[in-house]
């Protein structure tokens, strides 16, 4: 269930330094004397919000305690891995501000000592080839309230197990027909360590080392191995990783590394109206339920970062829910929140309309063309002002027009006179409509023209101001309005997701709109208030001078009350 956001930020708060708590303990013990830590993505998909946080934790961590992270790409699979997820990744990592310097690696650097490692531990006694089937072994290994039961082949000899291993790798077997096991305890009570896979093997071509290896290390075992290496001293994972810790341990200890890496597991990021999977992200990506792993719907950091999210407000994001061990939902409403504490006072306030409805006032000079002087941010008065081309045509937004209006709605409707921003007042007069389908398709209003915004009128008052684009000046945009990808707030549903049932059919509406002249010339990524609509960035993909595209980044509003 979902949490209040208050009260996820306060429970949070005072749970946020238990990792930073084991590390100070560390130190003062000597059991290290540095802190290195590492992010190990897996390249076979875009980085999510979720993985934002383990970004942010883990080079964070390092600066904190003036130490140092590494980037380390898993690519234990070439199955599933590709150079795209690669580059994407990094392109992540530096746009949310870290660096890595000159420490980026792979796993498949250590292959060969990663083989060597596995000789080392059937020469032990402790890990065997084995003959099983993938179901054979499942079936094998017993369940939570029931051992499992040793392989017919466990007990091979030490010099059988070498000469199969070596001929494994040498490319003689069928993938599927053999793996190296380690070999623990089938009764154990932890699954994990009931005699695991190690290695398998995969005739599969692998973007770094090519054909060289037709077996591959399994992620449990090329992890801790990988973690000692590069002289980490604290390996931060998610909590499903919990139960694989005395795997991991068991490893490092076999091996004999000295001072070996400390493996600790925090509560991984579940976001409402959100999946974290990147493989449910990945199946709405190739199913084109979606346009591509950067649609702005997505919650991978390309999807935010096109949306228009900041790396700034996405690090306050996971600065504010802190770090826990428990596993908690978090509103989507708090990120939201983030990013419009960040734009409030950066970005210029412009005037769009996304619905338009044509407005010609009637008493104005034809021709004429007024410049009206508007402020850029009415909070920041350091970002200046800027001028508005005004002139006898303009358009206003369908929603700030009722023609039979309830109480207390103040914006224009016949009769009615309301402010136009950073212009004059304007009365609505005569409403035009569409002979034959009775729309709405044109106003037509008075304007008085001693109520110039700016020139010092004192006389009477109006309740409402609204906002406008001169017809003649402005400029048509395409505005792209999103909305939460799932309609269920905890969306977790294997059913639901991969039918595509649960998908809010309104997760995305495309306008026809106008824009004032000045944004005309809005660079990728720029981003801007548009008064009383939101938040809006420039598309970094589809925009082009001719067909200018806006995506609302997030609207002005929201329920979220921060204490």
């Amino acid at each position: 269930m979902t949490n209040n956001i208050a009260n996820e930020m306060n429970k949070d708060v005072q749970s946020a330094n238990f990792i930073h708590n084991i590390i100070d303990k560390d130190l003062a013990e000597g059991v290290y004397d540095n802190v290195h830590t590492r992010f190990p993505p897996e390249p076979n998909g875009y980085l999510h919000i979720g993985h934002a946080k383990s970004i942010c934790l883990n080079f964070g961590t390092a600066k904190k305690y003036k130490g140092l992270c590494n980037l380390r790409f898993d690519d234990t699979n070439p199955i599933k891995e590709d150079i795209e997820y690669i580059e994407s990744i990094k392109k992540d990592v530096k746009w949310l501000g870290f660096d890595w310097e000159d420490r980026m690696f792979y796993a498949s650097d250590y292959f060969e000592k990663l083989y060597d490692c596995a000789v080392q531990l059937i020469k032990k006694g402790k890990a065997y080839v084995c003959d099983l089937t993938a179901e054979e072994i499942r079936q094998y290994r017993g369940t939570l309230t029931e051992v499992g039961k040793e392989s017919p082949y466990r007990n091979r000899s030490v010099e059988e197990n070498l000469d199969l291993f070596t001929r494994m790798r040498n490319g003689e077997f069928n993938d599927g027909t053999r793996v190296l096991r380690a070999k623990i305890d089938m009764a154990s009570p932890n699954i994990n360590m009931r005699d695991p896979v190690i290695y398998r093997i995969s005739h599969t071509h692998h973007h770094r080392t090519g054909d060289e290896w037709c077996i591959y290390p399994m992620y449990d075992y090329a992890h801790p191995i990988s973690d000692a290496l590069e002289d980490i001293t604290h390996s931060i994972c998610t909590l499903e990783f919990e139960d694989h810790r005395p795997l991991y341990d068991w490893v490092l200890q076999e091996l004999e590394f000295e001072n070996p890496p400390k493996q600790i597991e925090f509560a991984r990021l579940d976001l409402t109206y959100t999946v974290m999977s990147k493989r449910k992200l990945r199946k709405l990506v190739e199913e084109k339920y979606v346009d591509g792993w950067d649609d702005p719907r997505m919650p991978t950091i390309s999807g935010l970062r096109r949306r228009g999210y900041t790396p700034e407000a996405i690090k306050d994001f996971c600065d504010k829910i802190g770090v826990a061990k428990r596993i908690s939902t978090v509103d989507i409403q708090l990120l939201e929140h983030c990013i419009r504490e960040d734009l409030k006072m950066k970005k210029a306030r412009m005037m769009a309309v996304l619905k338009p409805l044509k407005v010609v006032i009637t008493n104005y000079p034809e021709g004429q063309i007024e410049y009206m002087n508007a402020e850029n941010n009415q909070e920041n008065p350091e970002m200046g002002s800027r001028k508005i081309p005004f002139s006898r045509e303009i358009y206003i937004e369908q929603d700030d027009f009722m023609e039979n209006p309830p109480k207390k709605f103040f914006r224009l409707f016949p009769g009615n006179e309301v402010r136009l921003m950073n212009a004059y007042f304007v009365k609505c007069e005569e409403v035009v409509k569409d002979e034959k389908t009775g729309e709405i398709i044109e106003l037509r209003c008075t304007y008085d023209p001693e109520t110039k915004s700016g020139s010092g009128f004192t006389g009477r008052k109006v309740k409402g101001t609204i906002h406008w684009v001169s017809a003649a000046h402005a400029v048509k945009a395409e505005v792209r309005l999103y909305d939460h990808l799932f309609l269920e707030e905890n969306e977790d549903s294997e059913a639901t997701l991969m039918d595509g049932m649960n998908l809010n059919p309104k997760s995305l509406e495309v306008l026809e709109s106008y824009v004032e002249p000045a944004l005309a010339e809005a660079a990728a990524e720029e981003k801007f208030q548009f008064v009383r609509n939101g938040y809006f960035c420039v598309d970094s993909k589809d925009h082009t001078v001719d067909r200018p595209v806006f995506n609302r980044v997030v609207s002005l509003k929201s329920s979220y009350k921060p204490e």
